[in-house]
């Protein structure tokens, strides 16, 4: 077993990355516990650590309010105190969904994670980020709520239908971006055997993601400054998101578009080279991913983008790359170079 530790004092924890680990929760369960999940894939595991169970529906949608209430109710009635353990079995639905509940029930409770799907596993069960989503924009309600351990377990990955592999690879390229060439170009040498499902390619690439996040995290906890990077691809991909309802694309997929939309606004902006996109957008094709929305309305998506919340004072701050492992937050970018990104994506160029 692996193990990545966040480094944020008090709120310290570790990550924990193996097979058949999923035993170790119950050393963290301090009282009543509360297991929150989908009926799929609570049937594809032996829990035997949970006082009550509480499941949810499929999909995005599921991260609201309304769901949120139900779960208030249903810790209410299980007898849930300032002691008790809500656990997160599933994806960034959720993790997302059940993390937001254990922040703010009583003004916060203990919270473990236990990402079943790659882009989980990666990215929202790490970090501490919890959200439901509104009408108007994708996580604008939501709290800072870290987790007292996070259980990856791969055996899942082996379960997962290939849709959510690759939406997992949208993220993983994403670190690749912001964090060094050398892990960029071991996702371009071992793209074959990741998506045969390589465990052991797998593990390094799902620790090797936890350990970026986690640095930056422990640097940055609620987003003041370093932590931004993180949100490289995420302006374009939450307003992809938002303007489908949340069905047409799986967050990873929204994901590569937008990181697309990020290099070549780069690209424009003489930030960075024509050669870093086009490897950017070869390794998301290796992975059979999409690289632009076609059939969605660029002015309309450029209008979703200023509820995003990277927008501060009217003005949206885009994560831009300047090179592999080298990226910035610029706030001027200006409108009609945006606009002409996106018309090109909504072309399907």
């Amino acid at each position: 077993m692996e193990k990545v530790f966040v480094d944020l004092g008090a709120a310290s924890y570790e990550i924990f990355i193996g097979k058949d680990i999923m035993d170790g929760v119950k050393k963290f369960l301090t009282g009543k516990s509360l297991l929150v999940t989908q009926k799929n894939i609570f049937d594809l595991c032996d829990v035997n650590f949970t006082d009550e169970i509480a499941f949810i529906p499929d999909g995005e949608t599921s991260k609201s309010l309304f769901e949120a209430e139900k779960l208030y109710t249903r810790a209410i009635e299980a007898g849930l105190d300032r002691k008790s353990v809500i656990i997160a079995l599933g994806g960034g639905v959720v993790g997302d969904l059940a993390g937001f509940v254990a922040a703010t029930f009583m003004r916060g409770i203990n919270l473990i994670q236990i990402p079943t799907t790659l882009l989980a596993q990666v990215d929202s069960s790490v970090g501490g980020k919890t959200a439901v989503n509104h009408a108007l924009g994708k996580n604008l309600i939501g709290a800072f709520h870290q987790p007292k351990a996070v259980f990856i377990d791969l055996n899942f990955l082996k379960t997962l239908p290939e849709r959510e592999i690759k939406s997992g690879l949208g993220e993983i390229v994403k670190y690749g971006v912001i964090s060094d060439e050398k892990f960029f170009s071991y996702l371009e040498d071992n793209a074959d055997k990741i998506l045969q499902r390589d465990l052991n390619i797998l593990a390094q690439i799902v620790k090797h993601s936890c350990e970026i996040k986690a640095k930056v995290v422990s640097a940055d906890e609620k987003e003041s400054g370093l932590r931004r990077i993180l949100n490289f691809g995420h302006t374009l991909a939450h307003a992809i998101e938002e303007q489908t309802g949340y069905k047409k694309f799986r967050h990873g997929e929204a994901v590569a578009i937008g990181i697309m939309a990020a290099a070549l606004i780069s690209c424009e902006l003489g930030k960075t080279s024509a050669e870093n996109v086009n490897r950017i957008e070869s390794l998301l094709k290796k992975f059979d991913m999409m690289t632009n929305c076609a059939g969605l309305d660029a002015d309309k998506l450029y209008s979703v983008t200023f509820r995003d919340k990277k927008t501060v004072g009217g003005v949206v701050n885009w994560v831009l790359m300047r090179d592999f492992g080298s990226v910035e937050v610029s706030s001027d970018v200006p409108e009609n170079i945006i606009k002409k990104v996106f018309r090109r994506l909504c072309n399907g160029n």
